[in-house]
C-alpha cells in the first residue's frame, strides 16, 4: 500500500504539492484493469498513515465501495447464521474474490475498497483486543505459554529464513510470516500497516494464502489429530497453536466439541496477544533501517493501531467494560473485520499467481509446516 507525501509530480485531483496547497495526497490501490491510482486529498497536520480518520476527507469518493462492502457484509453475515461452520470474514474474503474475478466492478468503487482494507481492518483490529482477557491466557499455565511463544517467534523466524534462502521479496516473505505465524489476515494487514508494502499484490497474496491454508486446515487436522490418538482437548490446543485465523481455529473446535472449543479459542488468543509486541519489534527495526519520509519523519515505534489493541486488552482485562458494551463492540468488531476481508479479498484477481510465481506457495507450505510441527511438539511436550 503505497503513500505519497509531497513529491514534485502535480496532483490530478488539486493543487500541486509544493504550491501552496493546504493538503498532501494519497494514492490508493490499483484498479482490476490496472489503470492509475486514484488520489484523495488529506490535510495536513495528520501524523502519518498508521493515524485514523485521514479517509474521511471525502466521504463521496469512498461512498460507492463502502455500500458495497456494506452489502457483502449483510451477505456475510447471513451465510455465517445459516451455516455457524463459516464465519462471517471468510465468506466475505471469499466473496470478494469471486466478485473481482466474475464481475467487472466500476472505478468509482476503489477508493472505498481501499478505505475499508486499511481503516476498516485497522478499527476491527483495535476492537479484537476486547477478546483477550490476559488472565484466561495465563491460566494456560507456564508450559502453553512457552509454546504459544514458540510457535510465533520460531514461525516467523523460520519463514524469514527459508524465504530469503528461496529470494523471495523482505515485504512478501514479512508479510507470509506475520499472517501465518501469529493471526492470519488480520496480522497480514498490521503488518502491512507498518512496513507499508510497495507492492499490492504482495499484501493480497499473502491473505489468500492464509485463506488457502486455514480453510485446507479445518478437515485436514482433526483427521491428523485423530490419526495421532490425540484427545479433543489436545487437539484444541494444537489447532489453537497452529490454524492460522481465529475463525478457522472456531470452526475446527467447534466441530470436535465444547471442550476442543475452549481451550483451542484460548491457545488461539494467546498467539493473537502477541500481535502488539511483534508489530512494535517490527516498527523498531524499520524505524532504524527506513528512510526518512518525505515529510522528515520516520514510522512511529509503536503503530496507533497497535496501541489501540493493547488500551483494549487492557481494559478488558480489568473487567471495567460493560457486558452490553463487549457486544456491541464484536458486531461492530465483526462488521469491520468483515468489510475488510471483502476489500482484500477484491484485491486477488486469480490471473495475478501466474505473474506471481509458485514461491510464496512454497513459502506458505513451508510456514504451515513448520508452525504445525512446532505446535504439536509442544501440546505433546507441555499439555
Amino acid at each position: 500500500m503505497t503513500t505519497a507525501t509531497g513529491g514534485s509530480s502535480p496532483d490530478p485531483d488539486g493543487d500541486a504539492p509544493g504550491s501552496g496547497s493546504p493538503g498532501h495526497v494519497v494514492s490508493l490501490p490499483a484498479t482490476a484493469t490496472g489503470a492509475p491510482r486514484r488520489r484523495l486529498p488529506v490535510l495536513h497536520g495528520d501524523s502519518g498513515d498508521d493515524r485514523w480518520g485521514r479517509g474521511l476527507s471525502s466521504v463521496a469518493g469512498v461512498a460507492p465501495g463502502l455500500g458495497l462492502c456494506a452489502l457483502a457484509v449483510l451477505v456475510a453475515l447471513g451465510v455465517n447464521a445459516r451455516f455457524p461452520a463459516l464465519s462471517a470474514m471468510l465468506v466475505a474474503i471469499v466473496l470478494g474474490i469471486v466478485v473481482r474475478n466474475v464481475v467487472h466492478l466500476p472505478a468509482s468503487v476503489e477508493p472505498g475498497l481501499a478505505f475499508a482494507a486499511k481503516r476498516l481492518l485497522r478499527i476491527g483490529v483495535v476492537l479484537l483486543g476486547l477478546q483477550l482477557v490476559v488472565g484466561d491466557i495465563l491460566a494456560l499455565g507456564t508450559g502453553m505459554v512457552l509454546v504459544v511463544v514458540c510457535v510465533v517467534s520460531g514461525g516467523i523466524c523460520s519463514t524469514l529464513l527459508i524465504g530469503r534462502w528461496m529470494g523471495i521479496s523482505s515485504t512478501q516473505r514479512l508479510l507470509i510470516a506475520g499472517g501465518f505465524s501469529i493471526c492470519g489476515a488480520a496480522a497480514v494487514a498490521a503488518v502491512d500497516g507498518v512496513i507499508e508494502t510497495e507492492d499490492e499484490e504482495e499484501v493480497v497474496t499473502a491473505v489468500a494464502l492464509v485463506v488457502l491454508f486455514g480453510t485446507l486446515a479445518i478437515p485436514l487436522l482433526p483427521l491428523a489429530a485423530g490419526s495421532l490418538g490425540m484427545d479433543p482437548v489436545r487437539t484444541g490446543l494444537w489447532a489453537g497453536a497452529s490454524v492460522h485465523e481465529v475463525a478457522q481455529v472456531v470452526a475446527i473446535g467447534a466441530g470436535i466439541g465444547p471442550a476442543a472449543l475452549k481451550a483451542a479459542v484460548i491457545v488461539k488468543l494467546a498467539r493473537v496477544l502477541l500481535l502488539a509486541p511483534v508489530m512494535a519489534v517490527i516498527s523498531v527495526v524499520r524505524r532504524r533501517t527506513a528512510p526518512l519520509s518525505a515529510r522528515g519523519h520516520r514510522p512511529p515505534v509503536v503503530p496507533l493501531f497497535v496501541a489501540g489493541f493493547v488500551a483494549m486488552v487492557a481494559l478488558r482485562s480489568l473487567g471495567i467494560v460493560p457486558g452490553g458494551v463487549l457486544s456491541a463492540a464484536k458486531v461492530v468488531q465483526t462488521g469491520a473485520l468483515s468489510a475488510a476481508m471483502f476489500a482484500l479479498g477484491c484485491g486477488v484477481r486469480l490471473s495475478m499467481f501466474r505473474h506471481v510465481g509458485p514461491r510464496p506457495l512454497v513459502l506458505a507450505t513451508a510456514s504451515t509446516a513448520v508452525v504445525g510441527t512446532v505446535g504439536l511438539v509442544g501440546v505433546t511436550l507441555a499439555g
